[in-house]
């Protein structure tokens, strides 16, 4: 975000001293670090922006303390934050950040000391890239359909066969946490999740794939993968839980992006409205102008509200946000996603060209309104949840 939106929403309750001193510093390193890194070859660009956010210790909010973080435990605020800043100024720096913690997440919360001191400083240095290794070609957002197996190989390993799908970092991450049929139970509990590195015999990349905001993106083939069974996260058959409780913290962070990306298309849109002459007056004197700019603002500030309600709950102990980071991952996207038309609407022909801000912007919302739980996956979730609270406040009635 501008420094100027950063300073007024870190005033807000939910935030400390060290989220305001977090946030000026990534912004300003931001602004004077990321101009100078390489745009044109994804994978070099995604490597770059990994390097230098470690170098920098930017990557430490990534990992807990006790592994060189910044925080005893992973601080929800500090990485919206960290999503929000950087997606202001750059959609592939932010998805660099928003990789490293996502691709080690589950073993921050689930992992052995042996794993967490295996991999969680080199993340944290920028020296590995991480990955998350969940969606299947045929499963998508349906974790219980899961085909990828771990099967028993000896008393100390399991072979992983199956593919994965639409992985991001997939083709240059270091390791993946991949999640596969073990078979404790029928659906969602016979998962469980394993660290694999990527360079792993039989692990390979079957197909890279190009999207429309070009990231690191790919199809793997597992072919008799051994992998130590000192791997697994968690118990056997908790892989859903492993899933879930990550993305639990990370769901949150998408909406952190999206929010940057709006307050970009909401800062361009507020310029050219100032600055661009029509009918022999600014754009912003026309009171269309006017409405598009209040809507998207008070979009903006809504967006920041939920998605800093869930970070915050979050932080505060809660064991689960499961409701507050739908909410603000399916209204933060969606939000933005207006927001970024408006932007684009209000800038006529040059909205649509190639090399302008706006046009880039929507380019890198529409994703986030799918990874991680398309919007209707949310809505799905949001009302679960309070159908659940309703059945609990009647069982509760009931004694």
């Amino acid at each position: 975000m501008s420094l100027d939106a950063l300073r007024e929403t870190l005033n807000w309750p939910f935030f400390e001293a060290h989220h305001r001193r977090f946030a000026e510093e990534l912004a300003h390193w931001a602004d004077a670090t990321l101009p100078g890194l390489p745009h044109d070859d994804v994978d070099a660009a995604c490597r770059a922006r990994v390097a230098a956010l470690g170098k920098a210790g930017f990557l430490k909010a990534a990992v807990p303390g006790a592994y060189g973080g910044l925080h005893e435990a992973l601080d929800v605020r500090t990485l919206c934050i960290a999503r929000e800043t950087l997606s202001f100024r750059d959609g592939l720096a932010d998805f660099a950040f928003a990789m490293q913690g996502l691709g080690t997440g589950s073993i921050t919360l689930y992992g052995t000391p042996e794993l967490k001191q295996k991999y969680l400083p080199p993340v944290r240095d920028g020296r590995r890239i991480a990955a998350f290794a969940l969606s299947e070609p045929e499963g998508g957002s349906d974790v219980a359909a899961m085909a990828t197996t771990a099967t028993p190989d000896g008393n100390t390993h399991v072979r992983i066969d199956g593919a994965k799908t639409w992985i991001s970092n997939g083709g240059i991450a270091d390791h993946y946490l991949v999640f596969a049929r073990t078979g404790e139970g029928p659906g969602a509990k016979g998962l469980s999740a394993f660290m694999v590195d990527a360079d792993t015999p039989g692990l390979s990349v079957a197909e890279r794939i190009d999207v429309i905001a070009p990231h690191p993106l790919a199809t793997l083939k597992f072919d008799a993968v051994r992998v130590p069974i000192t791997n697994r996260l968690g118990a056997g058959g908790e892989g859903f839980k492993v899933a879930m409780a990550t993305l639990d913290i990370f769901r949150s962070t998408v909406g952190a992006a999206a929010l940057g990306f709006a307050r970009r298309a909401l800062h361009e849109t507020v310029e050219h409205a100032a600055t661009r002459k029509l009918f022999g007056a600014p754009l912003g004197e026309l009171q269309l102008t006017q409405g598009a700019i209040a809507d998207s603002a008070t979009e903006v500030d809504a967006a920041a509200l939920l998605v800093y309600r869930a970070a915050w709950t979050k932080d505060q102990g809660a064991a689960r946000v499961t409701r507050e980071a739908a909410m603000a991952k399916m209204y933060a996207t969606e939000a933005a996603q207006q927001v970024i038309d408006r932007a684009v609407q209000l800038h006529g022909g040059r909205g649509v060209t190639k090399g302008e801000k706006v046009e880039e912007l929507y380019r890198e919302i529409r994703a986030l309104r799918i990874y991680e739980g398309a919007t209707e996956v949310q809505k799905v979730v949001i009302a679960r949840e309070a159908l659940r609270l309703r059945a609990a406040r009647q069982a509760l009635a009931a004694e």
